[in-house]
Protein backbone atom coordinates (compact mmCIF):
# COMPACT_ATOMS: atom_id res chain seq x y z
CA UNK A 1 0.00 0.00 0.00
CA UNK A 2 1.11 3.57 -0.65
CA UNK A 3 2.17 5.95 2.08
CA UNK A 4 -0.80 7.90 3.52
CA UNK A 5 -0.71 11.56 2.52
CA UNK A 6 1.35 10.96 -0.63
CA UNK A 7 0.17 13.00 -3.62
CA UNK A 8 -2.29 11.34 -5.99
CA UNK A 9 -0.87 9.81 -9.14
CA UNK A 10 -2.56 10.42 -12.51
CA UNK A 11 -4.50 7.13 -12.46
CA UNK A 12 -5.87 7.86 -8.98
CA UNK A 13 -7.57 11.16 -9.76
CA UNK A 14 -11.27 11.76 -10.36
CA UNK A 15 -10.40 13.18 -13.76
CA UNK A 16 -8.88 9.86 -14.81
CA UNK A 17 -11.92 7.92 -13.59
CA UNK A 18 -14.19 10.20 -15.63
CA UNK A 19 -12.01 9.88 -18.74
CA UNK A 20 -11.71 6.11 -18.40
CA UNK A 21 -15.47 5.83 -18.02
CA UNK A 22 -16.02 7.92 -21.14
CA UNK A 23 -13.51 5.82 -23.10
CA UNK A 24 -15.59 2.71 -22.42
CA UNK A 25 -18.56 4.13 -24.34
CA UNK A 26 -16.58 4.87 -27.52
CA UNK A 27 -17.26 1.52 -29.27
CA UNK A 28 -21.01 2.07 -28.97
CA UNK A 29 -21.15 5.62 -30.31
CA UNK A 30 -21.22 4.81 -34.04
CA UNK A 31 -23.56 1.79 -34.40
CA UNK A 32 -27.23 2.68 -34.66
CA UNK A 33 -28.10 -0.65 -33.05
CA UNK A 34 -25.50 -1.93 -30.56
CA UNK A 35 -24.23 -5.14 -32.22
CA UNK A 36 -24.90 -7.50 -29.33
CA UNK A 37 -26.13 -10.97 -30.27
CA UNK A 38 -29.46 -11.08 -28.39
CA UNK A 39 -30.22 -7.35 -28.27
CA UNK A 40 -32.25 -7.14 -31.54
CA UNK A 41 -34.46 -9.92 -30.17
CA UNK A 42 -35.09 -7.90 -27.03
CA UNK A 43 -35.86 -4.83 -29.13
CA UNK A 44 -38.59 -6.78 -30.92
CA UNK A 45 -40.13 -7.55 -27.53
CA UNK A 46 -39.91 -3.89 -26.52
CA UNK A 47 -41.83 -2.94 -29.69
CA UNK A 48 -44.67 -5.33 -28.82
CA UNK A 49 -44.62 -4.01 -25.27
CA UNK A 50 -44.84 -0.36 -26.36
CA UNK A 51 -47.34 -0.64 -29.24
CA UNK A 52 -51.00 0.04 -28.32
CA UNK A 53 -53.40 -2.70 -29.39
CA UNK A 54 -55.41 -0.43 -31.68
CA UNK A 55 -52.30 0.53 -33.68
CA UNK A 56 -51.30 -3.06 -34.51
CA UNK A 57 -54.04 -5.50 -33.43
CA UNK A 58 -52.39 -8.33 -35.35
CA UNK A 59 -49.56 -8.45 -32.81
CA UNK A 60 -51.98 -9.94 -30.29
CA UNK A 61 -52.65 -12.79 -32.72
CA UNK A 62 -48.95 -13.60 -32.84
CA UNK A 63 -47.65 -12.86 -29.35
CA UNK A 64 -48.87 -12.84 -25.79
CA UNK A 65 -47.31 -10.02 -23.76
CA UNK A 66 -48.16 -9.84 -20.09
CA UNK A 67 -46.50 -7.81 -17.38
CA UNK A 68 -45.47 -9.83 -14.34
CA UNK A 69 -43.10 -9.46 -11.41
CA UNK A 70 -39.92 -11.26 -12.49
CA UNK A 71 -36.26 -10.69 -11.74
CA UNK A 72 -35.39 -9.74 -15.30
CA UNK A 73 -36.98 -6.37 -16.08
CA UNK A 74 -34.10 -3.87 -16.18
CA UNK A 75 -34.29 -2.41 -19.68
CA UNK A 76 -37.90 -3.57 -20.16
CA UNK A 77 -38.88 -0.93 -17.58
CA UNK A 78 -36.34 1.75 -18.50
CA UNK A 79 -37.28 1.63 -22.18
CA UNK A 80 -40.76 2.95 -21.41
CA UNK A 81 -39.66 6.52 -20.52
CA UNK A 82 -36.59 6.44 -22.77
CA UNK A 83 -38.63 5.50 -25.85
CA UNK A 84 -41.00 8.37 -25.23
CA UNK A 85 -38.11 10.82 -25.02
CA UNK A 86 -35.78 9.47 -27.72
CA UNK A 87 -37.64 6.81 -29.69
CA UNK A 88 -37.13 3.08 -29.22
CA UNK A 89 -33.81 2.54 -31.03
CA UNK A 90 -32.01 5.59 -29.64
CA UNK A 91 -33.49 4.98 -26.21
CA UNK A 92 -32.18 1.41 -26.14
CA UNK A 93 -28.79 2.57 -27.38
CA UNK A 94 -28.50 5.19 -24.63
CA UNK A 95 -29.38 2.63 -21.96
CA UNK A 96 -26.90 0.07 -23.33
CA UNK A 97 -24.14 2.71 -23.45
CA UNK A 98 -24.41 3.11 -19.69
CA UNK A 99 -23.60 -0.57 -19.06
CA UNK A 100 -19.84 -0.57 -19.81
CA UNK A 101 -19.57 2.86 -18.19
CA UNK A 102 -21.17 1.60 -14.97
CA UNK A 103 -19.00 -1.51 -15.02
CA UNK A 104 -15.73 0.41 -15.38
CA UNK A 105 -16.72 3.08 -12.86
CA UNK A 106 -17.85 0.43 -10.39
CA UNK A 107 -14.57 -1.49 -10.60
CA UNK A 108 -12.49 1.65 -10.05
CA UNK A 109 -14.74 2.84 -7.21
CA UNK A 110 -14.50 -0.53 -5.43
CA UNK A 111 -10.70 -0.45 -5.78
CA UNK A 112 -10.66 3.06 -4.33
CA UNK A 113 -12.79 2.10 -1.33
CA UNK A 114 -10.84 -1.05 -0.49
CA UNK A 115 -7.29 0.17 -1.08
CA UNK A 116 -7.73 3.84 -0.22
CA UNK A 117 -6.43 4.71 -3.67
CA UNK A 118 -6.80 3.13 -7.09
CA UNK A 119 -3.89 0.71 -7.54
CA UNK A 120 -2.13 0.76 -10.93
CA UNK A 121 -3.08 -2.87 -11.61
CA UNK A 122 -6.81 -2.00 -11.51
CA UNK A 123 -6.52 -0.55 -15.01
CA UNK A 124 -6.03 -4.06 -16.40
CA UNK A 125 -9.61 -4.94 -15.36
CA UNK A 126 -11.27 -2.18 -17.42
CA UNK A 127 -11.51 -4.12 -20.74
CA UNK A 128 -13.88 -6.53 -18.98
CA UNK A 129 -16.56 -3.86 -19.36
CA UNK A 130 -16.95 -5.55 -22.79
CA UNK A 131 -17.00 -9.11 -21.54
CA UNK A 132 -18.48 -12.06 -23.41
CA UNK A 133 -21.85 -11.97 -21.59
CA UNK A 134 -22.26 -8.34 -22.67
CA UNK A 135 -21.23 -9.21 -26.24
CA UNK A 136 -23.85 -11.99 -26.15
CA UNK A 137 -26.52 -9.38 -25.45
CA UNK A 138 -27.52 -10.37 -21.90
CA UNK A 139 -28.37 -6.73 -21.37
CA UNK A 140 -30.57 -6.96 -18.27
CA UNK A 141 -27.92 -9.13 -16.64
CA UNK A 142 -25.08 -6.82 -17.71
CA UNK A 143 -26.93 -3.73 -16.49
CA UNK A 144 -27.59 -5.38 -13.13
CA UNK A 145 -23.91 -6.33 -12.80
CA UNK A 146 -22.76 -2.78 -13.56
CA UNK A 147 -25.19 -1.50 -10.94
CA UNK A 148 -24.15 -4.24 -8.49
CA UNK A 149 -20.50 -3.17 -8.71
CA UNK A 150 -21.40 0.46 -8.05
CA UNK A 151 -23.72 -0.51 -5.19
CA UNK A 152 -21.03 -2.70 -3.65
CA UNK A 153 -18.71 0.30 -3.72
CA UNK A 154 -21.44 2.32 -1.97
CA UNK A 155 -21.84 -0.50 0.58
CA UNK A 156 -18.11 -0.32 1.32
CA UNK A 157 -18.09 3.46 1.49
CA UNK A 158 -20.97 3.67 3.97
CA UNK A 159 -19.24 1.11 6.18
CA UNK A 160 -15.99 3.09 6.01
CA UNK A 161 -17.84 6.26 7.04
CA UNK A 162 -19.56 4.47 9.92
CA UNK A 163 -23.03 4.76 8.37
CA UNK A 164 -23.95 1.12 8.95
CA UNK A 165 -27.46 1.84 10.27
CA UNK A 166 -28.24 4.20 7.39
CA UNK A 167 -26.83 1.61 5.00
CA UNK A 168 -29.24 -1.00 6.35
CA UNK A 169 -32.18 1.32 5.67
CA UNK A 170 -31.04 2.44 2.22
CA UNK A 171 -30.20 -1.00 0.87
CA UNK A 172 -33.62 -2.55 1.52
CA UNK A 173 -35.30 -0.76 -1.42
CA UNK A 174 -32.08 -0.68 -3.43
CA UNK A 175 -31.72 -4.48 -3.28
CA UNK A 176 -35.32 -4.90 -4.47
CA UNK A 177 -34.73 -2.60 -7.44
CA UNK A 178 -31.53 -4.44 -8.32
CA UNK A 179 -33.37 -7.79 -8.17
CA UNK A 180 -36.03 -6.33 -10.45
CA UNK A 181 -33.30 -5.38 -12.94
CA UNK A 182 -31.92 -8.94 -12.90
CA UNK A 183 -31.70 -11.58 -10.20
CA UNK A 184 -28.06 -12.28 -10.96
CA UNK A 185 -26.92 -8.77 -10.06
CA UNK A 186 -28.70 -8.96 -6.72
CA UNK A 187 -27.13 -12.34 -5.97
CA UNK A 188 -23.63 -11.12 -6.81
CA UNK A 189 -24.12 -8.02 -4.64
CA UNK A 190 -25.08 -10.33 -1.77
CA UNK A 191 -21.96 -12.46 -2.22
CA UNK A 192 -19.67 -9.42 -2.40
CA UNK A 193 -21.34 -7.69 0.55
CA UNK A 194 -21.17 -10.82 2.70
CA UNK A 195 -17.48 -11.40 2.03
CA UNK A 196 -16.63 -7.75 2.73
CA UNK A 197 -18.75 -7.69 5.87
CA UNK A 198 -17.08 -10.88 7.07
CA UNK A 199 -13.65 -9.25 6.83
CA UNK A 200 -14.93 -6.06 8.51
CA UNK A 201 -16.51 -7.97 11.39
CA UNK A 202 -13.39 -10.09 11.85
CA UNK A 203 -11.20 -6.99 12.04
CA UNK A 204 -13.57 -5.42 14.60
CA UNK A 205 -13.58 -8.58 16.73
CA UNK A 206 -9.80 -8.93 16.35
CA UNK A 207 -9.21 -5.42 17.62
CA UNK A 208 -11.44 -6.28 20.58
CA UNK A 209 -9.44 -9.46 21.22
CA UNK A 210 -12.09 -11.97 20.02
CA UNK A 211 -11.54 -12.33 16.30
CA UNK A 212 -13.14 -15.75 15.78
CA UNK A 213 -14.15 -16.48 12.18
CA UNK A 214 -17.41 -18.26 13.10
CA UNK A 215 -18.65 -15.24 15.03
CA UNK A 216 -17.60 -12.99 12.14
CA UNK A 217 -19.49 -15.27 9.74
CA UNK A 218 -22.69 -15.01 11.80
CA UNK A 219 -22.42 -11.25 12.22
CA UNK A 220 -21.74 -10.81 8.50
CA UNK A 221 -24.93 -12.75 7.72
CA UNK A 222 -26.91 -10.52 10.08
CA UNK A 223 -25.33 -7.45 8.50
CA UNK A 224 -26.56 -8.56 5.06
CA UNK A 225 -30.18 -9.04 6.17
CA UNK A 226 -31.17 -5.71 4.50
CA UNK A 227 -30.37 -7.39 1.17
CA UNK A 228 -32.64 -10.38 1.82
CA UNK A 229 -36.12 -9.04 0.97
CA UNK A 230 -35.89 -10.07 -2.73
CA UNK A 231 -35.80 -13.69 -1.53
CA UNK A 232 -39.53 -13.31 -0.89
CA UNK A 233 -40.02 -11.95 -4.41
CA UNK A 234 -38.00 -14.87 -5.75
CA UNK A 235 -40.29 -17.38 -4.03
CA UNK A 236 -43.40 -15.81 -5.56
CA UNK A 237 -41.79 -15.66 -9.00
CA UNK A 238 -40.44 -19.19 -9.18
CA UNK A 239 -43.42 -20.89 -7.52
CA UNK A 240 -45.98 -19.72 -10.09
CA UNK A 241 -47.80 -22.19 -12.31
CA UNK A 242 -46.56 -20.36 -15.40
CA UNK A 243 -42.91 -20.95 -14.60
CA UNK A 244 -41.13 -23.56 -16.70
CA UNK A 245 -37.57 -24.50 -17.45
CA UNK A 246 -35.10 -27.04 -16.17
CA UNK A 247 -31.93 -26.62 -14.15
CA UNK A 248 -29.25 -28.88 -15.55
CA UNK A 249 -25.66 -29.49 -16.72
CA UNK A 250 -23.83 -29.34 -13.40
CA UNK A 251 -20.04 -29.30 -13.10
CA UNK A 252 -19.32 -29.18 -16.81
CA UNK A 253 -15.61 -28.59 -16.30
CA UNK A 254 -14.78 -28.35 -19.98
CA UNK A 255 -17.35 -25.60 -20.43
CA UNK A 256 -16.23 -23.75 -17.30
CA UNK A 257 -12.63 -23.64 -18.47
CA UNK A 258 -13.85 -22.45 -21.86
CA UNK A 259 -15.90 -19.64 -20.27
CA UNK A 260 -12.79 -18.34 -18.53
CA UNK A 261 -10.86 -18.34 -21.80
CA UNK A 262 -13.77 -16.64 -23.58
CA UNK A 263 -14.17 -13.77 -21.09
CA UNK A 264 -13.16 -11.26 -23.81
CA UNK A 265 -14.62 -13.15 -26.80
CA UNK A 266 -15.57 -10.78 -29.62
CA UNK A 267 -14.22 -11.13 -33.19
CA UNK A 268 -10.54 -12.14 -33.43
CA UNK A 269 -9.76 -15.29 -31.44
CA UNK A 270 -5.99 -14.73 -31.12
CA UNK A 271 -6.47 -11.12 -30.04
CA UNK A 272 -9.06 -12.07 -27.44
CA UNK A 273 -7.12 -15.03 -26.05
CA UNK A 274 -3.99 -12.89 -25.74
CA UNK A 275 -6.08 -10.48 -23.67
CA UNK A 276 -7.03 -13.33 -21.33
CA UNK A 277 -3.35 -14.24 -21.16
CA UNK A 278 -2.58 -10.71 -19.95
CA UNK A 279 -5.12 -11.12 -17.15
CA UNK A 280 -3.64 -14.37 -15.92
CA UNK A 281 -0.10 -13.01 -16.22
CA UNK A 282 -1.03 -10.11 -13.93
CA UNK A 283 -2.81 -12.43 -11.48
CA UNK A 284 0.20 -14.77 -11.41
CA UNK A 285 2.66 -11.92 -10.94
CA UNK A 286 0.68 -10.76 -7.91
CA UNK A 287 1.53 -14.07 -6.24
CA UNK A 288 5.23 -14.00 -7.13
CA UNK A 289 6.12 -10.29 -7.14
CA UNK A 290 7.21 -9.07 -3.67
CA UNK A 291 6.16 -5.51 -4.55
CA UNK A 292 2.44 -6.33 -4.92
CA UNK A 293 -0.10 -8.30 -2.91
CA UNK A 294 -3.77 -9.31 -2.76
CA UNK A 295 -6.24 -7.50 -0.52
CA UNK A 296 -7.90 -9.83 2.01
CA UNK A 297 -11.22 -8.10 1.39
CA UNK A 298 -11.40 -8.41 -2.40
CA UNK A 299 -9.34 -11.58 -2.44
CA UNK A 300 -12.03 -13.29 -0.38
CA UNK A 301 -14.71 -11.77 -2.62
CA UNK A 302 -13.00 -13.22 -5.70
CA UNK A 303 -12.78 -16.65 -4.04
CA UNK A 304 -16.47 -16.53 -3.10
CA UNK A 305 -17.41 -15.61 -6.67
CA UNK A 306 -15.18 -18.39 -7.97
CA UNK A 307 -16.97 -20.87 -5.70
CA UNK A 308 -20.35 -19.71 -7.02
CA UNK A 309 -19.05 -20.03 -10.58
CA UNK A 310 -17.92 -23.62 -9.91
CA UNK A 311 -21.20 -24.59 -8.24
CA UNK A 312 -23.54 -22.98 -10.76
CA UNK A 313 -24.94 -25.26 -13.47
CA UNK A 314 -24.90 -24.17 -17.09
CA UNK A 315 -28.71 -24.02 -17.26
CA UNK A 316 -30.85 -22.44 -14.52
CA UNK A 317 -34.65 -22.46 -14.85
CA UNK A 318 -34.31 -23.02 -18.59
CA UNK A 319 -31.92 -20.08 -19.01
CA UNK A 320 -28.62 -21.19 -20.55
CA UNK A 321 -25.11 -19.86 -19.88
CA UNK A 322 -25.80 -19.15 -16.20
CA UNK A 323 -22.26 -19.94 -15.05
CA UNK A 324 -20.65 -18.32 -18.10
CA UNK A 325 -22.01 -14.92 -17.08
CA UNK A 326 -20.04 -14.89 -13.86
CA UNK A 327 -16.63 -15.82 -15.28
CA UNK A 328 -15.48 -12.30 -16.33
CA UNK A 329 -16.43 -10.83 -12.96
CA UNK A 330 -14.41 -13.43 -11.08
CA UNK A 331 -11.39 -12.24 -13.08
CA UNK A 332 -12.28 -8.56 -12.67
CA UNK A 333 -12.64 -8.70 -8.89
CA UNK A 334 -9.40 -10.70 -8.63
CA UNK A 335 -7.58 -8.03 -10.67
CA UNK A 336 -8.79 -5.10 -8.59
CA UNK A 337 -7.87 -7.07 -5.45
CA UNK A 338 -4.19 -6.56 -6.33
CA UNK A 339 -2.43 -3.60 -4.73
CA UNK A 340 1.16 -2.36 -4.38
CA UNK A 341 3.15 -2.88 -1.19
CA UNK A 342 5.04 -0.07 0.49
CA UNK A 343 8.19 -1.42 -1.15
CA UNK A 344 6.94 -0.57 -4.66
CA UNK A 345 8.73 2.44 -6.11
CA UNK A 346 6.76 5.27 -7.78
CA UNK A 347 8.48 4.41 -11.06
CA UNK A 348 7.38 0.76 -10.82
CA UNK A 349 3.80 1.86 -10.10
CA UNK A 350 3.81 4.30 -13.03
CA UNK A 351 5.05 1.58 -15.40
CA UNK A 352 2.28 -0.78 -14.27
CA UNK A 353 -0.37 1.92 -14.68
CA UNK A 354 0.93 2.84 -18.14
CA UNK A 355 0.88 -0.79 -19.26
CA UNK A 356 -2.66 -1.15 -17.91
CA UNK A 357 -3.76 1.98 -19.75
CA UNK A 358 -2.18 0.82 -23.02
CA UNK A 359 -3.93 -2.55 -22.66
CA UNK A 360 -7.26 -0.84 -21.94
CA UNK A 361 -7.00 1.58 -24.88
CA UNK A 362 -5.86 -1.17 -27.27
CA UNK A 363 -8.77 -3.41 -26.32
CA UNK A 364 -11.19 -0.48 -26.67
CA UNK A 365 -9.80 0.36 -30.12
CA UNK A 366 -10.22 -3.26 -31.21
CA UNK A 367 -13.80 -3.34 -29.96
CA UNK A 368 -14.54 -0.06 -31.76
CA UNK A 369 -13.31 -1.46 -35.08
CA UNK A 370 -15.20 -4.70 -34.51
CA UNK A 371 -18.46 -2.88 -33.79
CA UNK A 372 -18.03 -0.66 -36.84
CA UNK A 373 -17.72 -3.76 -39.01
CA UNK A 374 -20.75 -5.39 -37.40
CA UNK A 375 -22.71 -2.17 -37.97
CA UNK A 376 -21.88 -2.34 -41.70
CA UNK A 377 -23.26 -5.88 -41.74
CA UNK A 378 -26.45 -4.65 -40.10
CA UNK A 379 -26.88 -1.89 -42.68
CA UNK A 380 -26.42 -4.37 -45.53
CA UNK A 381 -28.96 -6.87 -44.24
CA UNK A 382 -31.57 -4.41 -42.97
CA UNK A 383 -31.93 -2.89 -46.45
CA UNK A 384 -34.35 -5.78 -47.08
CA UNK A 385 -36.89 -4.16 -44.76
CA UNK A 386 -37.49 -1.39 -47.33
CA UNK A 387 -39.29 -4.03 -49.42
CA UNK A 388 -41.33 -5.38 -46.53
CA UNK A 389 -44.87 -4.10 -45.85
CA UNK A 390 -46.01 -3.22 -42.34
CA UNK A 391 -47.56 -6.18 -40.55
CA UNK A 392 -46.04 -8.79 -42.89
CA UNK A 393 -45.90 -12.42 -41.83
CA UNK A 394 -42.20 -13.19 -42.20
CA UNK A 395 -40.21 -16.31 -41.45
CA UNK A 396 -36.51 -15.53 -41.17
CA UNK A 397 -33.61 -17.93 -41.63
CA UNK A 398 -30.11 -16.93 -40.52
CA UNK A 399 -27.20 -19.06 -41.63
CA UNK A 400 -24.62 -20.56 -39.31
CA UNK A 401 -22.62 -23.79 -39.07
CA UNK A 402 -21.98 -26.54 -36.54
CA UNK A 403 -18.45 -25.42 -35.67
CA UNK A 404 -19.28 -22.74 -33.06
CA UNK A 405 -16.84 -20.27 -34.57
CA UNK A 406 -15.26 -17.67 -32.31
CA UNK A 407 -16.77 -14.69 -34.12
CA UNK A 408 -20.52 -14.74 -33.72
CA UNK A 409 -22.18 -13.00 -36.65
CA UNK A 410 -24.44 -10.80 -34.46
CA UNK A 411 -27.14 -11.52 -37.08
CA UNK A 412 -28.76 -14.36 -35.13
CA UNK A 413 -31.68 -12.21 -33.93
CA UNK A 414 -31.84 -9.64 -36.70
CA UNK A 415 -35.30 -10.97 -37.56
CA UNK A 416 -36.65 -9.01 -34.60
CA UNK A 417 -35.73 -5.71 -36.26
CA UNK A 418 -38.47 -6.50 -38.79
CA UNK A 419 -40.81 -6.69 -35.80
CA UNK A 420 -39.34 -3.53 -34.28
CA UNK A 421 -39.41 -1.40 -37.46
CA UNK A 422 -42.18 -2.93 -39.58
CA UNK A 423 -44.38 -4.62 -36.95
CA UNK A 424 -43.83 -7.83 -38.92
CA UNK A 425 -43.76 -11.32 -37.48
CA UNK A 426 -40.40 -12.46 -36.11
CA UNK A 427 -39.79 -16.15 -35.46
CA UNK A 428 -36.75 -15.48 -33.27
CA UNK A 429 -38.53 -14.53 -30.05
CA UNK A 430 -37.82 -16.59 -26.94
CA UNK A 431 -40.90 -18.37 -25.66
CA UNK A 432 -40.14 -19.32 -22.05
CA UNK A 433 -43.04 -18.65 -19.65
CA UNK A 434 -41.78 -17.16 -16.41
CA UNK A 435 -38.46 -16.03 -17.89
CA UNK A 436 -39.76 -13.48 -20.43
CA UNK A 437 -42.80 -11.23 -20.58
CA UNK A 438 -43.53 -12.28 -24.16
CA UNK A 439 -44.42 -15.72 -25.50
CA UNK A 440 -45.24 -16.75 -29.07
CA UNK A 441 -48.84 -17.81 -29.64
CA UNK A 442 -48.87 -18.08 -33.45
CA UNK A 443 -49.81 -21.77 -33.57
CA UNK A 444 -50.16 -21.71 -37.35
CA UNK A 445 -46.38 -21.31 -37.58
CA UNK A 446 -45.84 -24.68 -35.90
CA UNK A 447 -42.18 -25.47 -35.29
CA UNK A 448 -41.22 -22.14 -36.88
CA UNK A 449 -42.95 -19.96 -34.29
CA UNK A 450 -40.05 -18.98 -32.05
CA UNK A 451 -36.32 -19.24 -31.28
CA UNK A 452 -34.25 -21.13 -32.43
CA UNK A 453 -36.26 -21.75 -35.61
CA UNK A 454 -34.50 -18.79 -37.23
CA UNK A 455 -31.11 -20.56 -37.17
CA UNK A 456 -30.33 -22.78 -40.18
CA UNK A 457 -27.25 -24.82 -41.03
CA UNK A 458 -25.85 -26.74 -44.02
CA UNK A 459 -26.76 -30.06 -42.32
CA UNK A 460 -27.95 -31.57 -39.07
CA UNK A 461 -25.81 -30.48 -36.10
CA UNK A 462 -25.29 -32.83 -33.14
CA UNK A 463 -26.85 -31.71 -29.83
CA UNK A 464 -28.48 -28.66 -31.44
CA UNK A 465 -32.08 -27.77 -32.23
CA UNK A 466 -31.05 -25.96 -35.42
CA UNK A 467 -32.55 -27.12 -38.69
CA UNK A 468 -30.74 -27.63 -42.00
CA UNK A 469 -31.57 -24.96 -44.54
CA UNK A 470 -33.02 -27.56 -46.91
CA UNK A 471 -35.40 -28.79 -44.22
CA UNK A 472 -36.43 -25.24 -43.28
CA UNK A 473 -37.11 -24.18 -46.87
CA UNK A 474 -39.10 -27.33 -47.60
CA UNK A 475 -41.10 -27.54 -44.39
CA UNK A 476 -41.96 -24.01 -43.27
CA UNK A 477 -45.77 -23.65 -43.44
CA UNK A 478 -46.65 -21.59 -46.50
CA UNK A 479 -50.12 -20.81 -45.14
CA UNK A 480 -48.59 -19.12 -42.07
CA UNK A 481 -46.10 -16.83 -43.82
CA UNK A 482 -46.08 -14.48 -46.79
CA UNK A 483 -42.35 -13.69 -46.89
CA UNK A 484 -39.06 -15.50 -46.33
CA UNK A 485 -36.08 -13.43 -45.22
CA UNK A 486 -32.80 -15.24 -45.87
CA UNK A 487 -29.79 -13.80 -44.02
CA UNK A 488 -26.49 -15.28 -45.21
CA UNK A 489 -27.91 -18.78 -45.41
CA UNK A 490 -26.02 -21.77 -46.82
CA UNK A 491 -26.97 -22.85 -50.36
CA UNK A 492 -30.13 -24.95 -50.64
CA UNK A 493 -31.70 -27.00 -53.41
CA UNK A 494 -33.59 -24.70 -55.81
CA UNK A 495 -36.62 -26.96 -56.10
CA UNK A 496 -37.38 -26.33 -52.42
CA UNK A 497 -38.25 -22.73 -53.34
CA UNK A 498 -40.26 -23.16 -56.55
CA UNK A 499 -43.19 -21.22 -55.06
CA UNK A 500 -41.04 -18.30 -53.87
CA UNK A 501 -40.28 -15.09 -55.79
CA UNK A 502 -37.22 -13.04 -54.98
CA UNK A 503 -38.00 -9.34 -54.41
CA UNK A 504 -34.67 -8.24 -52.89
CA UNK A 505 -31.10 -9.47 -52.89
CA UNK A 506 -28.06 -8.20 -50.99
CA UNK A 507 -25.07 -6.87 -52.96
CA UNK A 508 -23.07 -9.97 -52.07
CA UNK A 509 -25.89 -12.29 -53.07
CA UNK A 510 -25.73 -14.09 -49.70
CA UNK A 511 -29.07 -12.74 -48.48
CA UNK A 512 -32.49 -12.30 -50.05
CA UNK A 513 -36.13 -11.49 -49.37
CA UNK A 514 -38.57 -13.91 -50.98
CA UNK A 515 -42.34 -13.69 -51.34
CA UNK A 516 -44.61 -16.72 -51.28
CA UNK A 517 -46.40 -17.06 -54.61
CA UNK A 518 -49.69 -18.79 -53.86
CA UNK A 519 -50.44 -19.22 -57.56
CA UNK A 520 -47.79 -21.95 -57.65
CA UNK A 521 -48.00 -25.13 -55.58
CA UNK A 522 -45.63 -25.66 -52.69
CA UNK A 523 -42.94 -28.29 -53.31
CA UNK A 524 -43.80 -31.80 -52.14
CA UNK A 525 -40.69 -33.22 -50.50
CA UNK A 526 -40.54 -36.65 -48.88
CA UNK A 527 -39.11 -37.27 -45.41
CA UNK A 528 -36.52 -39.57 -46.94
CA UNK A 529 -35.02 -36.62 -48.78
CA UNK A 530 -34.90 -34.32 -45.74
CA UNK A 531 -34.10 -36.48 -42.72
CA UNK A 532 -30.87 -38.43 -42.12
CA UNK A 533 -31.09 -42.20 -42.34
CA UNK A 534 -30.41 -42.74 -38.63
CA UNK A 535 -33.40 -40.56 -37.75
CA UNK A 536 -35.73 -42.41 -40.09
CA UNK A 537 -34.58 -45.78 -38.73
CA UNK A 538 -35.02 -44.61 -35.14
CA UNK A 539 -38.50 -43.30 -35.91
CA UNK A 540 -39.44 -46.59 -37.57
CA UNK A 541 -38.22 -48.61 -34.55
CA UNK A 542 -40.19 -46.44 -32.17
CA UNK A 543 -43.30 -46.79 -34.28
CA UNK A 544 -42.91 -50.59 -34.28
CA UNK A 545 -42.46 -50.57 -30.50
CA UNK A 546 -45.63 -48.53 -30.04
CA UNK A 547 -47.56 -50.91 -32.27
CA UNK A 548 -46.37 -53.85 -30.15
CA UNK A 549 -47.53 -52.08 -26.99
CA UNK A 550 -51.06 -51.58 -28.33
CA UNK A 551 -53.67 -53.96 -26.85
CA UNK A 552 -54.84 -56.72 -29.20
CA UNK A 553 -58.08 -56.02 -31.09
CA UNK A 554 -61.20 -57.48 -29.45
CA UNK A 555 -62.36 -60.81 -30.78
CA UNK A 556 -65.52 -60.67 -32.83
Amino acid sequence: MEQPGAPLRWWQTRAFVIVATLITIVPLLWPQIPPLVDLPGHMGRYRVQLTPHDQAPWLADWFNFQWSLIGNLGIDLLVVPFSKLFGLELGVKLIVITIPALTAAGLLWIAREVHGRIPPTALFALPLAYSYPFQFGFVNFALSMGLALCLFALWLRMARLGQVRLRAIVFVPISCLLWLCHTFGWGVLGVLAFSAEMIRQHDIRKDAGSGHWIESWIRAGLGCVPLALPMVLMIFWRSGDHVTGQTADWFNWQAKVAWMLMALRDRWELWDVVGIGVFFLVLFRAVRDPAIEYSRNLGLSALFLLAVFVLLPRIVFGSAYADMRLAPFVIAVALIAIRPRLTMTPRHAAVLATLGLVFFVARTAGTTISYWQFDRDYDTELAALDKLPVGARVVTFVGTNCRNEWKMSRLEHLAAIALERRLAYANDQWSMPGAQLLTARYSQAGMFAHDPSEIVTPGWCPREWWKPVDFAMARFPREAFDYVWLIRTPPFKPHYATDLDRIWRSPTGASALLKVNRDRPAPQISDEELYPRWFLELRARRMQQRLKELPPPPKS
